[in-house]
Parts: structure tokens; sequence; C-alpha cells
């Protein structure tokens, strides 16, 4: 691997950092502590700071040797809060808050994308400037779509922007990356079946929401089966039933809330539209009434396929050829989409490996994203941190439309 030197070099340092902001977890639009820390380091490094786009958002801003002067600009951004739930590690380094803790590893994030603005500050032989882009609030906060609307891309005007997340299982050492989408859309809905309640034992006196509701979650899965293309992918998963209090009594109402993901806007607009009709149907059918919800969290998050390629020649030349994997996309989502969205860019995935890097101390269950016994690990941060100042190097000196 062609790791920077004085990267590595300043890496236990580093690593360091990353443990303390893991100690200490904030929550979305909390990251007061992480932000400070953000800002006091880049200011320490001489790099210009603005806060408080998205609340706790923080922008460094890193001119090259002409100052910023030609007007090329790209944006990195590294993602800082953590999430609502209790860490099972006991490492030295372990969340010191209950309930608290970076179990998806935008710790790590922080620590590769400050890496490299220590290195950017130091050796500024690049033209343009260097946006680092500190986000808060990524877990369900929509933290990204907050600093857009706070004029991120209107104060730091950028070409293209790039982010990156650590993926567990892959092996150390490689990167994957692909156009098109990688991430799929977040959604939530809530259905509320009002029926007419009465004693169980004489069912025929008022209008049962169970029965109604158990038609409508099979058949939600017709939607997936049989409307949209077998070639589309989509998700629609009924997470939650809560109807009645007693064994005897036919309940009033009955809700099921859930969650569907897709990879397209259009395959979106489709399961809505069906779920909506199905749900007032079905109701109307059994002579009961609905109350049908949808909420759009976050939209998909597709790579622009020239971006893309670009970061995949980067990482080519860091790791090799053979390092660089094709992007499997997921079903999980993310907030970056919204940046994507605004303006062209890419977002890869960097290995995490499978967890043998945990020290003593770990929690018993595997070190995948979102568990209590996950830890970000600390031999990426010159891993990532190269990528991020190669690829803003070469991003920048390479002609546009190039």
């Amino acid at each position: 691997m062609n790791v920077i030197d004085s990267i590595a070099a300043h890496a236990p340092a580093m690593a360091a950092l990353r443990r303390d902001i893991h100690a200490h977890p904030e929550l979305c639009f909390e990251e007061v502590r992480t932000a400070e820390l953000v800002a006091k380091k880049l200011a320490d490094w001489g790099i210009p700071v603005h806060r408080g786009l998205g609340t706790t958002g923080v922008v460094g801003i890193v001119h090259g040797r002409d100052g910023g002067a030609c007007g090329r600009a790209i944006g990195l951004r590294a993602d800082m809060d953590a999430l609502p739930m209790q860490e099972f590690n006991t490492f030295a380094h372990a969340s010191q808050h209950a309930g608290k803790m970076h179990a998806c590893g935008h710790d790590g994030h922080t620590a590769m994308l400050l890496a490299a603005a220590h290195h950017l500050a130091n050796h500024r032989e690049f033209d343009g400037t260097v946006y680092l882009v500190f986000q808060p609030a990524e877990e369900g906060g929509g933290g990204a779509r907050e600093m857009i609307q706070d004029g991120l891309f209107d104060l730091f005007p950028m070409e293209a922007v790039f982010g990156m997340h650590n993926w567990p299982g892959m092996p150390v050492g490689s990167f994957a990356v692909s156009p098109g989408p990688v991430m799929a859309s977040s959604n939530e809905f809530k259905i509320t079946i009002r029926g007419k309640g009465g004693h169980a034992a004489l069912p025929h006196t008022g209008i049962d929401p169970v029965p109604i509701a158990c038609q409508m979650v099979q058949a939600f899965q017709t939607i997936i089966s049989r409307n949209k293309k077998p070639v589309e992918a989509g998700v629609i998963s009924v997470t939650m039933v809560h109807a009645g209090e007693a064994t005897n009594v036919v309940p009033d109402s009955c809700e099921l809330q859930g969650t569907v993901r897709t990879f397209t806007l259009e395959v979106l607009d489709l399961i809505e539209r069906r779920m909506r009709q199905i749900a007032e149907h079905t109701c109307a059918a059994h002579e009961a009434t609905c109350e049908f919800a949808f909420v759009r969290n976050y939209p998909p998050t597709v790579n622009a396929p020239a971006e893309a390629a670009f970061a995949r020649r980067v990482m080519a030349s860091i790791v090799g050829e053979d390092q660089v994997l094709d992007q499997e996309p997921t079903m999980g989502a993310e907030d970056f989409a919204y940046m994507l969205q605004a303006r062209p860019g890419a977002y890869c995935f960097i290995a995490n490996g499978e967890g043998d890097h945990r020290a003593m101390g770990h929690g018993g269950g595997p070190c995948t994203l979102h568990n209590p016994s996950y830890d970000f690990n600390d031999s990426l941060i010159p891993l990532g941190a190269t990528y991020w100042v190669r690829l803003a190097q070469e991003w920048l000196a390479t002609p546009r439309g190039a």
C-alpha cells in the first residue's frame, strides 16, 4: 500500500484522538464536544474554520499554494454522531455515557478526515481549495440536509463532494466503489385501522381491525412480487403491529408501522401509491377506515459515474486495482444522499476487517455496524487519510471535464 509517510507517522496521535471521541459519544445535533475538538485541531493546524451549519457542523477550509485563486474546489465529508445504544465493550476507550455508543465508526471517519486535514495543512502543493465537511446527525437526523439548507454549497462552492464509510467484513487494505445506487432510500409508514370494538364472543356486532391488518400485511408483499419490475429492488417490512388490551375484547383499532427501502425514487413512488390504495380499499371492503402516513426520510445514495470512476483510479494507485472491489448495493440508508443530489460525487467503502483488531475487553458480539460489540479499526486511519489527500490533490490537478 502506498500510504503517505507523514500520515503514517502521525497515525498514533490520530488513533488516540479517535479513541477519545469513541469514549465520549454524542447523539445527533448534540455533537458539541466533538465539534469543539475538531474545530480546535483544525485551528491549531492553521486551517480556517466555519461552525454552526446544521447546528453543530464544522467546515475546515484548506487553500492550496495559490490561496484558492484558481476557483477549483472539492469537498470531503465525515460524519460525527453516535447511536442511542448501550456499548458492550469494556476496553479502556469504551463509551463513558450510558445509552450512547459509536457503533457505526463515525469516530473513525472523523479521525481519518482530521488526519488528512493535518497533512494538507502542512503540504499545500496544489492549487484550489479543499473543504473539510464534518457533518452532524447522520443517524436519523438528516444532518447533511440541514447543512445544505444552512448554505453549505452556497458558502463553500465545490465542484464535487465525496464521502466514505468503513465496512466490516471486507479485508483490510481494500476499498469498494461503484457508479449508480449504492445505498437505499429510507422511509417509514404508519397505518391506523379504525374498526368498531366489542365483545370477542360477539364479533358480528363490531368491525374487527385485526384480520383487516393481516390481509393488509400480506397484500403489501404483492407490490414487491407483482407490481414492480422483478429486476428493480424494493423492500416493505412491517415491523410493528399494535392492537388490543384484553383477550376477550375486539379492539377499536390496529396500528401497523414499518419501513420501505428502494434504490430509485420511481420505485418508491410506486410502492407508496400502491400501499395507500391497498390500505384504504382493504379497510373499505370491511367497512373500516384507515389513517395512512408515509414519511420519506433519506433518498437513495447514487454515485455519479465519472466521480466513482475517478475515485476508483485514486484507490487503485494506493492499494492496487485488485484491492478495489465492486460496491455491492445495500438496503441501508445514508444521508450523504442529500449531498449527492446537490453535487456530483461518490460514496465509497473502506474495509474494516472481521473484528480481529479489537483489544481485550470487547463484547461477545460480532464487529458489525450498529452492534454493541463494534469498534473501528484504527489501522484504517492512515489508509483512509491517504485516500482523502490523493483524491483531493488529483481532483484539483485534473482539468475539468478530463
